[in-house]
């Protein structure tokens, strides 16, 4: 076991960050089994070895910013057990029909309670725009995070970082009023209530999560949208755009093409298409093993290589946009909605399902600070627009 320690300590030395230091970022072992769980199971163990209770840290997120910017997650990890996953993946289909509605019981239904709490008051829960030149909307009453003054981004709160994402993608495609607008894989209706609230459209949405149409059916049914409970295989209708925010993540490389394809025929010819996803820098068939088991199953980070392959032949590239550094501020923003509200839900969940999620959305803030993880915003369009595309930022 001091071996087991002594390696760890070793592994650590180059990312300045010191086993049971003083520091916020130094993890405070509890459990001297962890060191053996750690080199054993990779980032399952450190991830539920935290879970457990085995080990602390005051700054969750400088631990994993240090970690992954000195690359020691691909220098730590279980070697045997992801080249398992790697190889089923490549004769299983993770993100096939038939399992399309397991993220949606799994991840978005595990209470409307929680994200009510973690989240802006539109429920968006896709990464904010932060960007200090965004001409924005005037702030909703009752803005509950001043989370530029906590993490860095001037005076601007969750509320209008979220409403500044959704006005940017409403430009980004140009919407006009009278128009009929899909968003595959919709959420609780954030976007397509903004659109037709603001922009006059009437909007269709898609989800695979119950709890989630069941609450914005409630919230929107005076606005001109519909909300369906439907894989995004069964479209079969035409709009004038569509848009995807935060739901490519799930479909699975085996499924890129597919998904393209019944975008391509989905949309009028002189249509955009806007795809908001998160990106990884490298092109992988797998997802990180905690990430799959607790958090997102079926799920994985498309590259730049896996898009541009699922769309030669269909779309023509017009603008892409990356703002990924803005995540870090979303996610630490929801961090501390969900520290400051877990005792209005807390009767709801236990304790290990506090540390799990605390440790989910504080990674993955991490991860996006060491730009491990990007944000691309990519419109497209099926023949190209005519005399060229004006980018807007």
């Amino acid at each position: 076991m001091r071996n087991e320690k002594n390696i760890v300590e070793s592994l650590l030395s180059s990312t300045g960050i010191t086993i049971n230091g003083n520091n916020p970022c130094d993890p405070q072992v509890h459990n001297e089994k962890f060191y053996g769980r750690v080199l054993r199971q990779g980032s399952l163990g450190l991830g539920e070895s935290y879970m457990d209770g085995w080990w602390d840290c005051e700054r969750l997120d400088q631990f994993f910013h240090k970690i992954l910017s000195a690359d020691l997650d691909r220098r730590v990890k279980d070697d045997f057990g992801m080249a398992l996953k790697i190889a089923l993946n490549f004769i299983l289909n993770a993100g096939r029909k038939s399992k399309a509605f397991e993220i949606g019981q799994k991840h978005y239904d595990i209470g409307n309670d929680l994200y009510k709490v973690m989240l802006d008051k539109r429920l968006v829960y896709t990464c904010g725009y932060w960007n200090p030149s965004t001409v924005r909307p005037p702030p909703l009453a009752g803005s509950r995070l001043k989370a530029g003054q906590a993490h860095g981004s001037g005076s601007m709160t969750l509320d209008e970082a979220q409403e500044a994402k959704l006005d940017l993608t409403c430009k980004k495609i140009g919407l006009k009023a009278g128009q009929r607008i899909l968003d595959i894989g919709c959420g609780w209706g954030s976007f397509v209530a903004f659109a037709a609230e603001k922009y006059k459209v009437t909007a269709l949405g898609i989800t695979v999560s119950k709890e989630q149409k069941e609450l914005a059916d409630k919230l929107y049914k005076d606005l001109p949208v519909e909300i369906r409970l439907q894989d995004y295989r069964n479209i079969n209708e035409k709009f004038d755009h569509v848009v995807s925010l935060g739901m490519f993540e799930h479909v699975g490389c085996k499924n890129y093409r597919t998904y393209m394809e019944v975008v391509h025929k989905a949309l009028k010819d002189d249509s955009l298409f806007l795809l908001h996803t998160i990106g990884g820098n490298r092109s992988v068939r797998t997802t990180d093993p905690w990430i799959e088991k607790y958090i997102f199953p079926n799920s994985m980070l498309p590259s730049i290589n896996q898009i541009s392959k699922s769309i030669e032949g269909l779309f023509v590239v017009e603008d892409f946009h990356n703002f990924g550094t803005d995540y870090d501020k979303t996610l630490m923003s929801w961090h501390e909605n969900f520290e400051n509200g877990w005792h209005s839900i807390k009767e709801n969940y236990n304790n290990r399902f506090y540390r799990m999620w605390r440790y989910y959305l504080l990674a993955c803030a991490g991860s996006f600070r060491a730009r491990k993880n990007q944000l691309w915003q990519i419109v497209l369009s099926k023949k190209g627009v005519s005399g060229g595309y004006k980018s807007i930022r």
